[in-house]
């Protein structure tokens, strides 16, 4: 009677944590949240974006660098192998070019996920660094930019057991950089199904040169985008299912000190910042939920917030697109440029609109 007794409690116990675990997680994927409409003037799909732009950034001349072909787990996705695009938003076409990678680099299993781009001031030489998930695997790409034939030219890999998730990554030097790391798991039962539902907050960012690696940062439910102030001086951290986005001051050893988050009130993915203006603009999933039970019939929706004084004691946070799945599914990050908004998603479609 009394093992009658204590299997009665377990299974009770058992089932209570499964329930409060089951809304905790609804809660923190928005699974009731809808969306209203809020379209922009002059919108207009970006040509040659088929199978995503998941990550974009933007140089001060107006190129754009786009990741496109991302497999993530979990997520819809098809089987052309990943590629870069090239973007030119001082040419009225919009016409959105691949750029030629070299012959020696492994295409078939190229998985592009978060670029950033490193100018370097004393040659103008241009750095791309792209997170690859080969197998689904993770590593990071550093290649050279050539403008003049519109290729990239690998320089070399990079692999460590801290980058063991990566997510996003900013470029700081030729070849350093942060990254962030969405998942604490590796093995993928525990990463994609297990970590997510439980809620553990174990994820982290990781500070990468060839002469120092070490975690910066850590505690986040699903370290996502990650970028840089324009003077160089803080890094923000978005927190996907946490809703918000962590500012972070940086010290000269490249360690990083929490000052704040600031709450988007959505599933933010990828953070741009622009340079002109210090705001941050981010791409988000306003109802988590839409884009992992992924369904053509009810797709995911599409959000741009928009996020103005973000030192200050107030900062202002905007929603500046919305869309129900019927233009862009699954937005991942927003860029700008010129008056010119960029709108990438994780496995869509790509969007330029007319800012208001």
């Amino acid at each position: 009677m009394a093992k009658l007794v204590c299997i009665s409690v377990v299974i009770a116990a058992l089932a209570a944590l499964l329930g409060e675990r089951t809304v905790s997680f609804r809660k923190r994927v928005l699974a009731s949240n809808e969306l209203v409409q809020n379209h922009l003037p002059n919108c207009v799909l970006l040509k040659n974006v088929e199978d995503g732009a998941e990550d974009i950034t933007i140089l001060g001349n107006g190129r754009a660098f786009i990741s496109s072909g991302l497999k993530y787990p979990t997520l819809p996705f098809s089987d052309v192998p990943g590629k870069i695009l090239s973007l030119d938003l001082q040419d009225p076409r919009l016409k959105p070019v691949e750029l030629r990678m070299p012959r020696n680099f492994d295409l078939e299993s190229f998985n592009p996920h978060g670029i950033s781009v490193y100018e370097d001031q004393s040659d103008d030489t241009v750095y791309l660094f792209v997170v690859n998930h080969p197998q689904h695997q993770s590593q990071v790409e550093l290649f050279r930019f050539v403008e003049d034939d519109l290729s990239l030219v690998h320089l070399k890999t990079i692999k460590h057991e801290l980058l063991h998730s990566v997510n996003d990554i900013v470029a700081v030097g030729t070849d350093s950089f942060y990254a962030t790391n969405d998942h604490y798991f590796t093995q993928k039962l525990l990463a994609s199904y297990v970590e997510p539902f439980l809620g553990l907050a174990w994820c982290n960012v990781v500070y990468y040169s060839p002469k120092e690696v070490k975690v910066v940062s850590e505690g986040y439910d699903f370290a996502n985008g990650i970028n840089i102030s324009p003077d160089k001086k803080h890094v923000y951290v978005v927190d996907l299912f946490g809703h918000n986005v962590h500012v972070l001051d940086r010290n000269e050893d490249n360690s990083l000190v929490p000052v704040k988050r600031v709450d988007v009130g959505s599933l933010c993915d990828n953070v741009e910042v622009d340079p002109q203006t210090g705001d941050l603009w981010l791409g988000c999933h306003p109802n988590g939920m839409k884009l992992l039970m992924y369904d053509s019939i009810d797709p995911p929706g599409s959000e741009v917030i928009r996020v103005q004084n973000v030192h200050s004691a107030q900062p202002e946070v905007t929603q500046v697109y919305a869309d129900d799945g019927g233009v862009l599914v699954g937005s991942s990050v927003a860029a700008v440029y010129g008056g010119k908004l960029l709108i990438g998603t994780v496995f869509h479609k790509g969007l330029c609109c007319d800012l208001k």
